[in-house]
């Protein structure tokens, strides 16, 4: 009883502050948009503020290996638990490789899509940095992988933050300008499953994916005006088309030479969970591999960097190109559009996760940027 009421009274601080509108904030929440006196007001309920921590190491053992497994068994979605826009994190979520919660460290990520999936760690790294530092909290080190809603039935955010790094075109979410951009879409499927039957002999191959990508995009470009395919969106949207042929086939091979089974794609993109005696692949995902795949779905896909002005009127845009590096550089300087004055303790946590994004980038020929000094 001692410990509730303390806790009652920590959530209280903020109203004792004048800020009663950021009464319960959560600890995952993203600081974006505050001030720095309300910036002060949260933080002195959060539990730790450790800020910014290291990568963690590669894992040792990167062989295929049973991953539904007596130590990670499914479980549904509890009141409270938050799930998002990826299967893939709300599905290690699920079977307790990340916290069932939905609530989790960089590091947490990092390591679970590499035990759970076999994704590499240089890619693994990048991602999660490249949308932590835009929709983590940098101060308590957490971030949620979707939306949580709050008793007053207001979304937090998370991961599915549009256009900071979630965005449009995606497989079987639909985009953010037309209501929900993180449940899973029944509509969505059927077209994957539709272009499966119709070029993929009823599985999901590079040309059904690709056919699905493409019938995405274009429909975006068609019917919402405010559709975005800048970098990062650019790179994810086709990544992530490699990723149920990377990641959703049981003991893949170290090329992706197996396809998709689509009852293996449901049960990841709609219940989170693992097929039945599932392997993780033979090999790990990394930047390489993905070259390669997102070679072949750009082939068949074509579209550029760009964004509409108005619907049915798509705009390359000519300064994005498309490169990691670009990237990085534009998920640094959105950091630092959104941090404008962070107090001292913020500005060194957003610092350093900064360094370290750059760090996963590994390519010295790009230039790194100091958006808050050196």
């Amino acid at each position: 009883m001692k410990l509730q009421n303390l806790a009652t009274l920590v959530a209280l601080v903020p109203y004792a502050l004048g800020f009663p509108h950021l009464a319960n904030f959560p600890e995952y929440r993203s600081l974006a948009g505050l001030t720095p006196q309300e910036i002060r007001a949260v933080a002195r309920t959060f539990s730790s503020t450790p800020g910014a921590q290291p990568l963690p190491p590669p894992i040792n053992d990167t062989s295929a290996k049973l991953v539904y497994d007596a130590h990670h068994p499914f479980q549904p979605d509890q009141p409270g638990d938050i799930r998002g826009p990826c299967p893939g994190l709300n599905t290690l979520s699920s079977h307790g490789y990340l916290p069932r919660n939905g609530v989790a460290t960089p590091a947490e990520i990092i390591n679970a899509v590499q035990e759970g999936f076999n994704m590499g760690w240089n890619l693994a790294s990048f991602v999660t940095y490249g949308a932590f530092v835009v929709d983590g909290n940098h101060l308590t080190n957490l971030m949620s992988i979707g939306a949580n809603t709050t008793a007053d039935n207001e979304l937090t955010p998370g991961l599915n933050i549009h256009g900071n790094f979630e965005g449009d075109a995606s497989t079987t979410r639909g985009d953010y300008y037309f209501g929900n951009n993180y449940s899973f879409n029944e509509t969505l499927f059927d077209q994957l499953e539709a272009a499966a039957n119709l070029v993929g002999s009823g599985y999901i191959t590079v040309e059904s994916a690709s056919l699905q990508k493409y019938q995405r995009i274009n429909d975006s470009i068609a019917r919402n005006p405010t559709f975005s395919f800048d970098t990062p969106r650019y790179l994810t949207a086709y990544a992530e088309t490699t990723f149920p042929l990377a990641f959703f086939v049981s003991n893949q091979t170290a090329n992706t030479t197996l396809n998709t089974s689509l009852d293996n794609a449901r049960s990841f993109f709609q219940t989170h969970k693992y097929p039945d005696g599932f392997y993780r692949r033979q090999a790990p995902y990394d930047f390489p591999e993905v070259s390669i795949m997102f070679g072949k779905i750009f082939d068949l896909v074509g579209v550029l960097p760009g964004r509409n002005e108005g619907a049915g009127n798509f705009v390359v845009n000519p300064e994005d190109n498309g490169s990691l590096c670009y990237a990085y550089q534009r998920q640094t300087n959105l950091t630092a559009q959104m941090y404008p004055n962070p107090t001292s303790e913020l500005e060194t946590a957003i610092k350093a996760n900064l360094i370290t994004f750059y760090q996963t980038l590994e390519d010295p020929t790009c230039e790194q940027l100091f958006p808050y000094g050196p």
